[in-house]
């Protein structure tokens, strides 16, 4: 029998049972608009992140507190580790130690209630040098930046973000108002411009205050979270590097390289470090996604059980009239395969929408340019796991089908 005869009979007995063959294609909708809303998000989160790193400068170098670690969850706790400490500060900011340094920020942070009157809002309380509005060419909507003095003198001066002043003084003037954080008393001087929630911190939730005030009045610290630098020029960025590990490493008597308590890093290692990040939580969280597809050919294989023995007359007369066995495995072989392609199509469409609708919706709750992308690489996978899906599936039923006695299948009740 020509091929085109055998999917005009697939097609003809898929449309007659029309609410079963939708149903039966859901699971792999579902799974397919699953993969590719996963992977479309991940693309976008990453997107935004190295676009923000980027952003930065490639003449930018931080320093973390920890040894240097492959493990993402060693990384992140190694920001509570206390081995940045004031006398590391003072070695680094030494011309003759790193001479091609050009600012260095350091920075303390904590997430705490931030009250006014009967109001409470928790954000970020970020305390940094003067020098971080600058590094982000920020220009206050309100009011002004604290300066240096205000560093050096402790002072209770702080800056707010846009959400924190929406949230504590509504429609109010928050200039000149004193804010509380950790029965520590603040005055607000200045309001930053709306700006997106970015790789390391969210300005829009913050308040940035002076360092030493973030660090000696409310957090009781005596050490560092982070320091940021900027090198003056990119062609001494690994002289930089290295001056930086033999300044850090004389300060905290280290000989050996292996016992380092500190990680340098650069613009490219913090890129190659959140790629990879980004993509293994994509990966993993695609794969979860994936799961339903296997349950999807489940489905599909009992669907296909089913309509085989509803069908076993017609399968006794087309056996009659000279149908062969090839020709009944093609038949029912053909109907999972194009069940699951329909599916695969229509999850890649669905897929596609709702990521364009999350691009959307991320961009405003996040106040930042969320790009939506199309994951043709997960599309492409889709289309071909839902034809596997659909041979893997559909062979052994379509194979059951074809075996039927033909006398036997006429006699069927």
């Amino acid at each position: 029998m020509k091929i085109t005869n055998t999917i005009k009979i697939s097609l003809a007995g898929l449309k007659a049972n029309k609410l079963r063959s939708a149903l039966t294609i859901l699971g792999i909708v579902i799974g397919i608009t699953s993969i590719i809303l996963v992977v479309s998000i991940g693309n976008g989160a990453q997107g935004l992140i190295l676009g923000e790193i980027q952003s930065m400068g490639s003449r930018t170098l931080t320093v973390e507190p920890g040894a240097p670690s492959k493990g993402f969850q060693e990384n992140m706790m190694n920001v509570f580790r206390a081995s940045l400490v004031e006398k590391d500060l003072e070695a680094l900011q030494k011309k003759s130690n790193v001479p091609h340094l050009q600012d260095i920020i350091p920075l303390v942070y904590t997430s705490d209630a931030i009250n006014y009157e009967n109001e409470s809002y928790t954000g970020t309380i970020l305390g940094a040098s003067e020098k971080l509005f600058d590094f982000y060419n920020l220009t206050p909507s309100q009011g002004s930046f604290f300066t240096e003095d205000d560093v050096k003198e402790k002072s209770d001066n702080c800056v707010i973000g846009s959400t924190v002043a929406e949230k504590l003084f509504g429609a109010n003037d928050p200039i000149g108002q004193k804010i509380r954080v950790h029965n520590k008393t603040l005055r607000v001087i200045g309001v930053l411009p709306e700006k997106g929630g970015g790789f390391s911190f969210n300005y829009n939730q913050a308040i940035i205050a002076p360092y030493t005030t973030v660090k000696d009045y409310i957090l009781g610290q005596k050490h560092y979270n982070e320091f940021i630098l900027r090198v003056d020029d990119e062609k001494n960025i690994d002289t930089t590097v290295a001056d930086i590990q033999i300044t850090m490493r004389n300060s905290h008597g280290i000989t050996d390289p292996e016992k380092d308590d500190f990680n340098v890093m650069t613009q490219k290692d913090l890129m190659k470090t959140v790629g990879t990040v980004t993509t293994v939580m994509t990966l993993f969280l695609a794969m979860v996604a994936a799961i339903s597809l296997l349950v999807g050919g489940v489905g599909i294989m009992n669907v296909m059980f089913i309509s085989v023995t509803e069908r076993t007359k017609e399968i006794g007369l087309r056996k009659a009239l000279g149908a062969t066995n090839g020709d009944i495995l093609n038949q029912f072989l053909f109907e999972a395969i194009y069940l699951t392609m329909v599916g695969g199509f229509l999850g890649i469409f669905f897929g596609s929408l709702f990521s364009y609708v999350a691009a959307i919706g991320l961009s405003t709750a996040l106040s930042s340019t969320w790009v939506f992308t199309f994951p043709y690489n997960a599309a492409v996978w889709g289309i071909l796991t839902s034809v596997i899906i659909g041979i893997v599936f559909g062979i052994y039923p379509a194979y059951s089908a074809s075996k039927k006695n033909p006398i036997e299948a006429l006699r069927y009740e």
